[in-house]
């Protein structure tokens, strides 16, 4: 008989997983996933999520507790009688009382081959690292970060100009058909669990605003990484003077290519900056408030000559 399930999720990566479900005959008893949020142009008006778009577009009961304090989110959860809860990208640490809240418990996609890059941000730091594989895994929640024992994982190659972008739309569609085949094999008795190994785990930490500037001293291999690991979002920047006037401008694309000089000089017409060693040249970048431009457009509307100094 096919899974009565409930699926817990949030963002745009979240929703092949839960199309693919319901495609699959499953009964999805209830979505949930975070509340909405304040957005728009002005930020005024309050969003939902992807996945509660989704989930209403499919008839699907859109539940959006802040939290599993309340007793009573807690209670209707249990109420809903569901043999499994999917978890993809939910946003909250589910207590103990959800962990076992389904005949079956949790199964959670993760976008990293676990145990490396546990956490919030495996794409971004997978690329950032300068990894050439990761992958998605299906494992069975428990109480730890990432830590439960794994039931399915599918490896994807990273290539050397890949974005966190491109990944995340790799890895999306990837983690839909491993989660599908799990509960198939759930359905049917027959999916395995194999617990983690501690070796080799890393924490894939949240990214924060500090460290999107771009370090310029560090190799062209590292800064290549950087930029195309945050893009294209938060997005790597370097400040650059216009008019006598210092702008941010985000770097979406670069590529590694021959040049030395100090760090953070502008080596050529092309705009092929320095780093500690050898040099990048971005291809692709954004002002504050602009459309993402090629670099041929953006040199012609913003020349930048040799011997600048980028900060």
């Amino acid at each position: 008989m096919p899974l009565r399930i409930i699926f817990m999720g949030t963002p745009e990566f979240s929703v092949p997983t839960l199309v693919a479900l319901a495609e699959a005959g499953h009964e999805i008893a209830a979505v949930y996933t975070q509340p909405p949020r304040p957005g728009g142009r002005r930020g005024l008006d309050l969003q939902k999520s992807p996945v509660h778009q989704a989930a209403e577009l499919l008839g699907i009961p859109v539940l959006t507790p802040p939290n599993f304090k309340d007793a009573g989110d807690r209670e209707t959860f249990t109420k809903f009688n569901a043999d499994v809860a999917v978890v993809v990208a939910y946003g909250l640490l589910l207590p103990e009382a959800i962990l076992q809240g389904t005949r079956h418990g949790c199964y959670n996609g993760h976008a990293s081959l676990l145990p490396r890059w546990r956490g919030a941000a495996p794409i971004q730091r997978a690329i950032m690292a300068g990894d050439h594989e990761t992958g998605m895994m299906v494992m069975k929640m428990d109480k730890g970060l990432d830590t439960g024992p794994v039931a399915l994982s599918k490896a994807v190659a990273i290539g050397e100009t890949m974005t966190a972008g491109e990944l995340h739309n790799k890895l999306m569609q990837v983690g839909a058909a491993l989660m599908k085949e799990a509960m198939a094999k759930l359905e049917a008795g027959d999916l395995p669990l194999t617990p983690q190994p501690e070796e080799g785990a890393v924490y894939a930490a949240k990214i924060s605003k500090g460290e999107t500037h771009i370090d310029f001293t560090k190799p062209a291999s590292e800064v290549h990484n950087h930029i195309r690991g945050l893009s294209p979002f938060p997005g790597a920047w370097f400040e650059l003077t216009i008019a006598g006037k210092p702008e941010r401008i985000k770097v979406l694309n670069s590529e590694k290519v021959d040049g030395a000089g100090e760090a953070g000089t502008v080596l050529d017409d092309t705009l092929t900056i320095a780093c500690g060693q050898s040099a990048v040249r971005p291809t692709r970048l954004q002002k504050a408030g602009g459309k993402p431009l090629a670099i041929a457009e953006f040199l012609r509307g913003t020349p930048v000559a040799r011997g600048t100094r980028i900060a």
